[in-house]
């Protein structure tokens, strides 16, 4: 099992709904919410400014399809930020936790 973190930005008071979005998706074990990111990026030419969340998701390298094809539905970016990082290390207990809490391919949330 290969695990990740993707890091996402979203716009100021989104990053509560769409992490909600991925844990009721089963894509992400976790995602951490760290509000008031000042953002500076190119975009369409100039450099724009925001203030953003950022959203940490913790999933598996199994699972990242469908986190980025749910993230493109709930996101309001046209082009959201969504940058995956492996895993080198991690403590053994935690990264079972991360594994057994994300759902297996293809089986989606229950509802």
């Amino acid at each position: 099992m290969a695990a990740l973190v993707v890091l996402v930005t979203a716009p100021k008071g989104d990053g509560t709904r769409i992490a909600k979005e991925l844990l009721d998706g089963k894509v992400a074990a976790c995602v951490n919410v760290i509000p008031g990111v000042h953002s500076s990026y190119w975009w369409e030419g100039k450099v724009e400014e925001a203030e953003e969340d950022l959203l940490i998701i913790k999933t598996t390298e199994e699972a990242y399809d469908r986190l980025e094809e749910l993230i493109r539905r709930v996101h309001p970016y046209k082009v959201p930020e969504v940058l995956a990082l492996r895993v080198e290390r991690g403590l053994p207990e935690y990264l079972s936790w991360l594994e057994g809490s994300v759902s297996p391919r293809g089986q989606q949330a229950k509802a």
